[in-house]
């Protein structure tokens, strides 16, 4: 054994000589407490994924009609964010509009002459409640309201010959000049209530100044899908048209949609237009390109207002906004209008004028409705035996597209004659498929929500909710279908 060394020193390393020097500077400063501390908290401190996934452990289970509750805030706080639906010019130059524009349209006199009474009793015949300032007189037939000739003419061919309750009152306050809110059941005609005043507006401003090359529109409609807004575009020509044959000035009109070849489109505003009915997609895009201006622009439709004036939309909705260069009447319609839409939508709005048609936002009362019990697993097959339940035409509606495209299959397996429409398919295919069933070519179709708002199928006497939707306005416009 070797003899050990009696002044031998323990070797240590370097870095901790460094610390122990550092702990006794610290220790003269009198900072080695606080500098433990800090070494202390640090090591006990959890990391950021720690701290995540703690917190979500001890997170409160969110249900669905919770989930709902805090959307719906997180929308009213969004909207109250950017406060007013102007363009940034008026909000810069603090431009705000009191007077509703003035169209120079009269009725006849004999619904001027109508006493207080007598204009309640309509209104209440007529299940109509309104609300604003100065509210016009409803009329109860089309001669009254001072449409052209050919106009009353095709309305005779398509067989109406009354206003419906949305039509009496809308039609006098939409002539007018008024900004409106409308509100009424699916299938209650509110498309003929911003049609034809516009065809009114765009005649009277070409016999006052004929739009040139390059020029126009004089009045805009916005739809949320491509199907809406081709079927509010044949609408707009089917009145046009006969009103050309007749002798009175040509009014051109536009569909500006997504799916479709722009050039045509261009050739088209080249050309000049009077009348543009737009999907917020494709018309944002020829705003932005400068291709398109709404300088010229006065009337401004928001066709099933409250899916557009979302948190999906709303943005697209704004630019178009900025493009407008001065006052426009603005008219927002839809058969469902959550009220936290209403508040936001008055402030795009002058002296609004309401027009609430039965029960804002209800189910229409033509329709009935049956609840049927089915295992997820059998849904599919119990198909077959709720489609025996009436004639065709029916409607099938699901929540996502694979269901749209399983149900498809299933039924044309079955040698059902089916066709089906969701947003993931194209342009050609869609119309495509909406055509031959309106023709009656095909007796069923499949569908997701793109189907459900706005569409005029005719003789629909059932529809099929596969699931149930998440909102419970979408199931008021799915079941609608079937209220023409």
């Amino acid at each position: 054994m070797m003899e050990l060394d009696d002044d031998y020193v323990e070797y240590v390393p370097v870095a901790k000589r460094r610390a122990i020097e550092k702990q006794k500077i610290l220790q003269r400063k009198g900072k080695v407490s606080s500098a433990l501390e800090k070494e202390k908290l640090a090591e006990s401190k959890p990391s950021l994924l720690v701290q995540a996934t703690q917190l979500k452990l001890h997170a409160p289970e969110v249900t669905a009609t919770k989930q709902i509750i805090l959307q719906e805030k997180e929308m009213i706080e969004h909207l109250s964010d950017k406060k007013t639906l102007v363009s940034v010019r008026e909000l810069a130059k603090g431009i705000t509009y009191t007077e509703p524009l003035l169209t120079g349209w009269k009725p006849t006199p004999r619904s001027i002459i109508m006493s207080s009474k007598q204009i309640d009793l309509i209104r209440k015949q007529c299940r109509i409640i309104v609300s604003g300032e100065d509210i016009p007189a409803p009329i109860k037939n089309f001669e009254d309201m001072e449409f052209k000739r050919p106009i009353l003419d095709t309305l005779k061919d398509k067989g109406i010959v009354q206003p419906t309750p949305i039509q009496v009152q809308g039609l006098p306050v939409a002539l007018s000049g008024r900004d409106m809110i409308g509100i009424a059941s699916t299938g209650s005609g509110k498309t003929l209530v911003f049609v034809l005043p516009l065809i009114m507006i765009a005649l009277r401003e070409e016999k006052m100044m004929p739009i040139g090359a390059g020029e126009g529109p004089i009045g805009l409609i916005i739809c949320p899908s491509r199907e809406l807004a081709r079927q509010t575009y044949e609408v707009v020509e089917q009145f046009v048209a006969p009103l050309v044959e007749a002798g009175y000035p040509p009014l051109r009109s536009l569909l500006c949609i997504g799916g479709v070849d722009m050039r045509s489109q261009l050739d088209a505003v080249r050309r000049g237009v009077h009348i543009v009915v737009a999907t917020p997609g494709r018309l944002k895009d020829l705003l932005v390109k400068k291709k398109m201006n709404l300088d010229a622009c006065r009337y401004l439709t928001l066709d099933e207002a409250d899916r557009l004036v979302d948190l999906g939309f709303e943005d697209d909705i704004r630019e178009v906004f900025d493009h407008f260069k001065s006052q426009r009447q603005t008219l927002l319609f839809s058969a469902t209008m959550p009220a936290k839409i209403q508040v936001f939508a008055r402030s795009a709005l002058v002296k609004p004028v309401m027009v609430n048609v039965g029960r804002a936002g209800a189910a229409n009362l033509d329709v009935i409705q049956e609840v049927e019990y089915v295992k997820q697993e059998a849904k599919i097959v119990y198909l077959l035996e709720c489609l025996q339940k009436t004639s065709p035409p029916v409607l099938i509606f699901c929540e996502n597209k694979a269901d749209v495209d399983d149900i498809h299959e299933y039924l044309l397996l079955k040698g059902v004659e089916a066709v089906s429409i969701h947003g993931g398919k194209d342009q050609e295919e869609r119309e495509h498929t909406i055509s031959s069933f309106k023709a009656g070519e095909k007796d069923v179709l499949v569908a997701t929500d793109v189907a459900s708002k706005g569409l005029d199928f005719r003789d629909v006497k059932h529809v099929i909710n596969y699931d149930m939707p998440s909102e419970i306005e979408n199931y008021v416009h799915r079941i609608g279908r079937t209220g023409r």
